[in-house]
């Protein structure tokens, strides 16, 4: 789980457009400041043993720093995004990523926020909608990457992808399985949905999830998230997880947290009967 990772660089990161209610294009990000948080997250992933792997940024493509809205990937299988047009320059540079590599890469035929809106819990897809994905890639999902996917729809622009409102923080059945969420980020046939799953759930205030307090990357051991959410941080220490806190100030200024910069590469293949 989240133990090998596509990144890229925050080399070319600045706001050049307004696509989700964090980003301003009055308040830029300091340049050396950004790099400087981004080598710190990839320097976490590196220190808790995560592999890292890296795509270079390009000067035309301000956000490519948030490579998790780049795909979702399952085994050698990888559905590419289908993001705002703001962001279409990106997807090339991912697409030749993954196929140099040996992925089989699947066009979304919708709107699709990759990986921000499909959150992997074993054979169980957290698939979200409502703001950025369209619907009928849930079944696109299904067929393509042999997911069970569970709708999550979200209720707000702030929440325009699910890794603000969802995250995964260790797989497993029962108490074993642990997922953070906040209540007013979802609708309620959504939130029953999640409630059945029976897993050990923590609730998140609005005020920390606006902090990009969900945008983490755990590895069911080590948590990698950002500095200033004490309370899902102690309620992640509680639970027996090493919390690796990090500035991510400069970054949010994109609408992205921890998450946002890190594409999963290695959620576990269907396996075979």
């Amino acid at each position: 789980m989240n133990s090998e990772l596509l990144v890229s660089d925050a080399a070319h990161f600045r706001v050049d457009y307004e696509i989700n209610p964090y980003m301003h294009t009055s308040v830029q990000p300091d340049p050396a400041a950004a790099v400087r948080e981004h080598d710190a997250i990839v320097s976490a992933h590196l220190a808790a043993g995560r592999k890292v792997e890296y795509v270079p940024s390009a000067p035309e493509c301000p956000d490519m720093v948030f490579t998790a809205n780049a795909a979702v990937v399952r085994g050698d299988r990888a559905v590419l995004g289908s993001p705002p047009p703001e962001r279409e320059a990106e997807m090339p540079y991912f697409q030749e990523w993954l196929e140099e590599r040996g992925y089989r890469v699947v066009q979304a035929p919708y709107a699709f926020s990759g990986q921000g809106d499909a959150l992997a819990v074993g054979d169980l897809l957290l698939a979200g909608y409502g703001q950025r994905t369209d619907p009928r890639m849930h079944e696109v999902l299904a067929r393509e990457l042999e997911y069970e996917v569970m709708p999550l729809r979200t209720v707000g622009a702030r929440w325009y992808d699910l890794d603000l409102a969802v995250a995964v923080v260790r797989t497993g059945v029962g108490d074993a399985g642990v997922l953070a969420y906040c209540p007013r980020a979802l609708d309620a046939p959504s939130l029953g949905r999640l409630r059945a799953l029976g897993l050990d759930l923590i609730e998140v205030t609005e005020e920390e999830a606006e902090r990009f307090a969900l945008n983490l990357v755990s590895d069911g051991s080590v948590v990698t998230m950002t500095r200033g959410v004490p309370r899902l941080a102690d309620a992640l220490r509680e639970r027996g997880l090493r919390v690796v806190e990090l500035d991510t100030t400069e970054l949010s200024k994109g609408g992205g947290g921890v998450r946002c910069t890190a594409l999963t590469l290695d959620n576990p293949p269907v396996k075979p009967l």
